[in-house]
């Protein structure tokens, strides 16, 4: 692979590493980048600078804007034509990665038999059970035979919202698609009006 079908590097995010290498006092150093979690809901990177001994027979590499750049073999395929630039805003600072081999969840397109089938599960066995409690259930994406889903309402950081899920939600969306591997609630339930995990 070339440099340009692995990682490409912002000016931002080379000056920043160019900087690391600077302030460390080792010899022949790297940035080994490497995806630790290819999951579309939180993917995990991860990037250091490594020493000339801890590079591995199979490492891809390369060099980039003043700095070379080791990449695992399982790795480079994932990261193939993956953006790396180094942001700072008020919730901090840090790299960040825009990769096309990884979709976020709620990107894929919602339509087809399979879908339709969940959502009129969702739609009238699901939602009204949950209204009850004020709560709502709403589809994301289905993805590989699995269901993400988002609770709202007085579903959204309520303490009995994993029981929902694996009691009534998974089992009534199974039952309509036997295809379904599993359901997964996405939801941020640290935030909302009343939140149970904190």
């Amino acid at each position: 692979m070339s440099e340009q079908e692995i990682l490409v590097f912002t000016e931002a995010a080379s000056e920043r590493i160019r900087t690391f290498i600077a302030e460390d006092p080792a010899e022949g150093l790297a940035v080994r980048v490497s995806i630790q979690n290819a999951s579309p809901i939180a993917p995990e990177y991860e990037m250091a600078l490594i020493e000339p001994f801890e590079r591995e027979s199979e490492d891809e590499s390369f060099d980039a804007a003043g700095f070379e750049v080791i990449v695992d073999s399982r790795s480079a395929a994932l990261l193939a034509g993956t953006r790396v630039d180094w942001v700072e805003s008020l919730q901090g600072s840090g790299f960040h990665f825009r990769n096309p081999n990884i979709q976020p969840l709620g990107s894929g397109s919602l339509d087809g038999p399979l879908v339709d089938r969940v959502r009129r599960v969702i739609d009238e066995q699901i939602n009204p059970g949950v209204a009850s409690h004020g709560g709502t259930v709403h589809l994301v994406e289905i993805r590989d035979n699995v269901v993400y889903v988002t609770m709202g309402g007085g579903c959204q950081g309520c303490g009995m919202a994993s029981v929902t899920l694996t009691q009534g939600i998974k089992q009534m969306i199974k039952d309509a698609a036997p295809e379904i591997v599993d359901v997964q609630d996405v939801t941020d339930h640290a935030a909302g009006d009343n939140p149970y995990y904190a």
